[in-house]
């Protein structure tokens, strides 16, 4: 995941910190996002606030990714406290995966372990997991597409980049479908 600027652990990750979590505001951050041009081509690039250099975006040629939330700082945060974090970050996904899954229908899972893998050795992707892994952002998506939306398609995830840093859930819009990739 991107850092804050001060290099920080306990900074700011998004434009989302500190933003209570609520479900119908992260789906019509979806829906907006499924609405949004997105770019024709060019290199991905991350887009921060200008204040305070927290991560509002990534686009790149046919897709956006955006935070939807970010829990609290984890610093110092083990055992069970941690655990419920885990579980609160997941729950939130889950309300928010069952909202889209009523709107269009069953989700598929799209693991993230290849681009992790393929990160490590230095293997090139397509440019949207590329700039997933570049984000640190390998927690399995859960993906709905084609949707109606000029036959777009949608996934959202959350996972956090290290054991100190906040989780962080995402949401992309592509114009490619976003399906495993083969090992």
């Amino acid at each position: 995941m991107a850092q804050a600027t001060s290099g920080d652990p306990g900074s700011p990750v998004t434009a989302r910190a500190g933003q209570a979590f609520d479900t119908g505001r992260a789906v019509s951050d979806v829906e907006s996002l499924l609405a949004a041009e997105l770019p024709t081509d060019g290199e991905p690039v991350s887009e921060g606030d200008p204040a305070t250099g927290e991560w509002t975006g990534t686009r790149g040629a046919g897709f956006q990714i955006i935070p939807l939330w970010e829990s609290d700082d984890l610093v110092g945060v083990y055992g069970a406290e941690w655990t419920e974090a885990e579980e609160v970050a997941t729950a939130n996904l889950t309300l928010v995966v069952g909202e889209l899954d009523r709107r269009w229908g069953p989700h598929r899972r799209v693991s993230m372990h290849v681009p992790l893998f393929r990160k490590q050795a230095g293997t090139p992707m397509p440019a949207l997991f590329q700039a997933l892994a570049d984000m640190d952002c390998y927690g399995d998506l859960t993906v709905w597409g084609p949707t109606a939306a000029e036959g777009r398609w949608v996934a959202v995830s959350v996972n956090q980049c290290d054991g100190d840093a906040p989780m962080i859930m995402i949401a992309v819009a592509s114009r490619f479908a976003i399906t495993e990739l083969p090992e």
